[in-house]
């Protein structure tokens, strides 16, 4: 393998985390996309906590509130990748809802309808075989629900949405119409 710089090498040194895992360092903003080094970027959620699943629905929550789905999809990835191998679908299917709110607003409104389907899809076909249709105090058939009408959305009018108005309640139904971030409403 050549170690010659290619058309993409900036020169720079491969990033690398504590364990010397390649890691990109570059700031991110609240949708996950890269900023150049050296810019202010949000936090990043640190990879491999373990979390109880409240604890994951808490937090999940609280950054799709701030319209950061990226980071919340982090937090889920934690939960199926820590957690029981029977829950592991559950977990996977709200990853794929917060990627698909994610590609929605970043405007990658085919991408982001098909995985809000198919994270709908895998939430409903967990909660069908464990027999739950409320773990965690989460609404199954409302998180469905709102990935449907998100998808819809999505392909009838295009163009990127606002990730943290379109926020799913995880707990306590669907975000009503024009619900401030910061309000209950429930």
């Amino acid at each position: 393998m050549s170690s010659a710089p290619g058309p993409y090498d900036s020169g720079r040194q491969r990033d690398r985390d504590e364990e010397g895992r390649a890691r990109n360092q570059r700031p991110r903003d609240g949708l996950g996309r890269p900023l150049p080094y050296g810019s202010d970027g949000v936090p990043r959620q640190p990879e491999g906590v373990v979390r109880t699943p409240e604890e994951s629905v808490s937090e999940a929550q609280a950054l799709l509130d701030a319209g950061q789905p990226f980071h919340a999809h982090e937090v889920f990835e934690d939960a199926w990748k820590s957690g029981p191998e029977e829950e592991r679908e559950l977990w996977q299917g709200l990853a794929q809802l917060a990627v698909g709110l994610t590609h929605s607003a970043r405007g990658n409104t085919k991408g982001g309808a098909r995985l809000l389907l198919r994270g709908a899809g895998a939430v409903a076909a967990w909660s069908t075989r464990a027999g739950q249709d409320r773990p965690y105090e989460m609404g199954v058939a409302e998180l469905v629900s709102w990935a449907k009408a998100l998808a819809e959305v999505l392909e009838r009018e295009g163009g990127a949405v606002d990730a943290a108005a379109h926020a799913p309640r995880l707990r306590g139904g669907v975000r009503e119409q024009g619900e401030q971030e910061g309000e209950e409403g429930e």
